[in-house]
């Protein structure tokens, strides 16, 4: 059994890796860690979790659980893990963080969207981005840390990527639009977050400002072999998860002065998708909804040629707190220890 710790496990993401992980026949959790209820029992947190979680909540000693795991799970705020690990913890054990810590390889461009020091950039570089889809090759068993991947950047990247990659599209063109559904603010009480702030209202936030940004930048330009700069905005939606992502681009004349067809479109997508377990590239004229991914680690795709303008709409949609957050987590330590990738995660959509 694959001994796993959870600093942070009261929060959504933390909470929805413990059910996740609760259903996952080779793991064992022994480790709830929570700052703010600490020795408090788990299932008095999350009332959801009565009889089938007995343990308490512990404090966020990493130094004392690296000894005790196989993996540790950090779904903590931005900073928390870049201030504690260190290289005696990465020695004994596997971390695998949600946080944006060690997502970014510029540790200018960290600082600077992020507004704080990175305490710990000397394990940027040897963290692995760990979207599954497209770096699943670098994730092996000596992998010691995996950057898991945000929820706006998992659905916007695997939205676009294949036609980024294949130069289908101008990626300085493309402008995403994206709305997330509360949780994916976390658990903490918020004014903006509030049931009469959020009920019956949409508002659009960080403005040519999100921090998800230079993420989506630097993966996609990965792909284009070159830096690019996209339009990211997101939006508040009143729901409680899921994301859905509507991207537009130019795309790129064929060396006949011709654009691609949807024909083409479509091959390049299932070209990419085809054997990905949780990437469902839908029928001609159906719509990715958030409601059809709920609960799950899927994420749904599909697009429509704008032919009087040479454009391209793509949109995604995925769980923000599953294959956005734990689900994704869960994956990465699937091919961490050499599982089945899709073990405990053969979660079907929830409906209604």
């Amino acid at each position: 059994m694959i001994k796993v710790g959870i600093i942070g496990a009261t929060g959504y993401a933390g909470g929805e890796l413990v059910r996740i992980l609760l259903g996952h026949k080779d793991v064992e959790i022994k480790w709830y860690g929570s700052r703010s209820y600490i020795d408090q029992k788990y299932a008095r947190v999350y009332k959801n979790m009565f009889e089938l979680v007995d343990d308490k909540c512990m404090d966020d000693n990493m130094e004392a659980l690296a000894d005790l795991v196989d993996v540790i799970f950090t779904a903590t705020p931005q900073g928390y893990l870049a201030s504690l690990l260190t290289e005696s913890i990465l020695k004994r054990t596997k971390v695998i963080d949600l946080s944006a810590d060690y997502r970014i390889k510029d540790v200018d461009i960290y600082e600077k969207w992020y507004s704080i020091e990175h305490k710990s950039p000397q394990f940027i570089e040897e963290a692995v981005y760990g979207l599954c889809e497209i770096n699943r090759g670098r994730i092996t068993e000596k992998t010691r840390l995996i950057a898991n991947p945000g929820c706006y950047t998992t659905c916007s990247i695997l939205t676009a990527y294949p036609l980024v990659k294949e130069g289908l599209i101008d990626p300085d063109t493309l402008i995403i639009d994206a709305k997330s559904g509360t949780s994916g603010a976390g658990r903490g009480a918020k004014v903006d977050n509030l049931y009469c702030e959020v009920n019956e209202n949409m508002k659009a936030y960080g403005v040519a400002s999100h921090r998800h940004t230079p993420e989506i930048e630097e993966q996609l330009g990965y792909a284009a072999g070159r830096e690019l700069t996209v339009t990211f905005t997101p939006h508040l939606a009143p729901m409680n998860r899921g994301i859905l992502a509507t991207e537009y681009a130019s795309l790129v004349k064929k060396a006949d002065g011709a654009y691609p067809t949807k024909e083409e479109i479509r091959g390049v997508y299932e070209q990419y998708y085809k054997n990905e377990k949780f990437v469902r590239v839908l029928e001609e004229g159906i719509c990715p909804e958030t409601k059809w991914v709920e609960g799950s680690n899927y994420v749904d795709i599909n697009f429509v040629i704008d032919e009087r303008n040479g454009r391209i709409i793509m949109m995604g949609a995925l769980d923000n707190i599953v294959k956005g957050a734990a689900g994704q987590a869960v994956q990465n330590m699937n091919l961490l220890f050499g599982l089945k990738e899709s073990e405990g995660l053969e979660l079907v959509p929830m409906f209604p």
